[in-house]
């Protein structure tokens, strides 16, 4: 088989370009182009009006000065109108002086007493002098046996102010209009400068645009656009851009859901939609660092900022809310493991002990022995359940002081604690419970005379609870930051991520109205306070009036 023939080459046609900068150019010069050609036409139209004006009223004051000289008007009624006389000698001289065409003096039958050519002295006037003759002043463009001419007529008194003629100046309009064509180059000539420095302009604007569009096409950007708004709202991670003033520019739906925001909060103040806290801190940028841990509403959100050229920047925020559930799941299956592990080596020490007992056959001391270690567990029991009598929270502290115990730290109840069994959410209370115990025990693992003091009491319905530690304590710089979300001391458990426990705790406390601070202990150590109110039923109310409890541990 022959490989097929390439596809020919369009030919490149021509038309109207593609690319911002070369419309943006084209543009700018045809604005610039009508621009200059419209100040050029509307500066050239005024000014052959105002050369013909200039001209008259020129051709006006010869007149008037002429009309104004008395010997001219007295030679005119005492000698006849011909060549040389003195009336034509003046008039020359006044038309030569001052550059007019002609000057042309009549008496009242409009007969010339002078003329610039000698042979029309004698003759009527070719235009009407009735005007002025009358006693008026005429400015006019008009044709006579000279041609077209700029004129200006004046009556010519005697001195007793009798009209006895009049005076006509003309100025050539060969002359005016070469004056409004000499005006031309110098005008094009300035609108060219204008116009050079105009498209210079343009091309340098059309530089900037081209580079801040990566010389992209008007179309190539519409679709770029329509992606990335397909893109943007199509995505599982939350993308928040905001400008340089700390507002919202965007934000994609995603983004709302995680936040809780609506549409209506693109243009508003980032500080303003979320309130002051961890999560406005680390989009707005006052807190900086990767993968940062904040808690929003009942998600735990993890969240990147990265600057943009303009000020601004971009924010993405991914959900952990499921993974942190799985990764304390995880944790909580290995504290069990440990704990059964525990109990499975202290098991087996105790069998090998009771069967060697028996094979020496020491029955009595095996006796006491079985009798000892059943006591020891039941008191530990006994002990909590008689202080707590929720079942879930008093099965959590069994199993944490039995890992206490193969850890080497001793977990007892304070004195004066008593927990009844009305909780509105058990499992809030344990999440608590949990968290602070196994803070203490990581602190007081390893410290001399090892121990975990749990209080638990009672104030109508609010509970309060105490867990108090023998370990190095928390220093008092550092007892605001560890309620931080992302802020540990300790290393990273299997799901990468630590910091969120006690951030729990106090977001759980505070939505119930309550609080959570930390103290040093009295013999050394930290004491965690956790005021928790309407924790506890009405007496009396049944299982059925019991309020739905908060399934999400109450994460804000």
């Amino acid at each position: 088989m022959s490989a097929p023939s390439p596809t020919p080459r369009r030919p490149r046609r021509l038309g109207w370009p593609q690319r911002v900068f070369s419309q943006v150019l084209l543009m700018q010069l045809a604005i610039a182009t009508g621009v200059t050609v419209l100040a050029t036409g509307l500066f050239l139209a005024p000014l052959s009006a105002q050369l013909d004006d200039e001209a008259m009223r020129r051709a006006l004051a010869i007149a008037q000065s002429t009309a104004a000289q008395p010997q001219i008007a007295a030679s005119l009624l005492t000698t006849a109108p011909v060549p040389g006389g003195p009336v034509q000698s003046a008039a020359e001289r006044i038309r030569r002086s001052t550059g007019a065409e002609y000057v042309v003096i009549m008496d009242r039958h409009g007969v010339r007493w002078s003329h610039t050519d000698a042979r029309r002295i004698g003759e009527v006037v070719s235009t009407d002098p009735s005007e002025a003759l009358a006693g008026g002043e005429i400015m006019e463009i008009d044709s006579g046996t000279l041609g077209r001419s700029a004129r200006g007529k004046v009556p010519l008194r005697d001195s007793a102010d009798h009209i006895v003629g009049a005076v006509s100046v003309g100025i050539a309009y060969d002359s005016v209009r070469a004056r409004l064509l000499a005006a031309i180059p110098g005008l094009l000539a300035y609108a060219g400068g204008a116009l050079a420095v105009g498209a210079l302009a343009a091309y340098l604007i059309s530089r900037r645009i081209q580079r801040q569009t990566h010389d992209l096409a008007f179309s190539d950007i519409s679709a770029l656009l329509t992606e990335r708004e397909a893109m943007l709202h199509s995505i599982r991670e939350g993308v928040v851009a905001l400008d340089r003033t700390g507002r919202i520019r965007l934000l994609n739906d995603e983004a709302q859901r995680l936040l809780g925001l609506g549409p209506d909060a693109a243009g508003r103040p980032l500080d303003e939609m979320l309130g002051r806290g961890r999560t406005a801190d680390v989009l707005a940028g006052r807190v900086v660092g990767d993968d940062l841990l904040t808690v929003r509403g009942n998600r735990v959100l993890l969240a990147n900022r990265m600057p943009t050229d303009d000020g601004g920047a971009v924010a993405t925020l991914r959900d952990r809310t499921e993974l942190e559930h799985l990764g304390r799941e995880l944790d909580s299956t290995r504290g069990l493991i440990d704990a059964l592990r525990a109990q499975d080596h202290e098991h087996a020490n105790r069998l090998h002990t009771l069967l060697g007992l028996l094979e020496l056959e020491m029955h009595e001391d095996a006796m006491e022995f079985v009798t000892e270690v059943v006591g020891v567990h039941r008191a530990t029991a006994e002990q909590v359940t008689e202080k707590v009598h929720d079942p879930l929270l008093a099965a959590l502290l069994v199993g944490k002081a039995t890992v206490a115990a193969e850890r080497g730290v001793s977990l007892r109840m304070a004195p004066g604690t008593l927990l009844p069994d009305r909780l509105v959410d058990p499992r809030g209370l344990v999440t608590v419970v949990g968290n602070l115990v196994d803070n203490a025990l990581d602190a007081a693992a390893g410290s001399d005379e090892a121990l975990i003091e749990v209080g638990l009491r009672t104030d109508g319905r609010t509970v309060v609870l105490r867990v108090r530690d023998s370990g190095p304590g928390v220093p008092h710089e550092y007892r605001e930051s560890v309620f931080t979300e992302g802020w540990s001391t300790k290393e990273l458990p299997a799901h990468g991520k630590r910091g969120l426990g006690l951030a729990m705790v106090r977001r759980l406390a505070e939505r119930q109205g309550g609080s959570a601070t930390i103290d040093g202990a009295p013999e050394g150590g930290a004491e965690f306070t956790v005021v928790l109110p309407e924790t506890l039923t009405e007496p009396g109310l049944t299982e059925t009036q019991l309020p739905e409890p908060d399934l999400t541990g109450g994460v804000q």
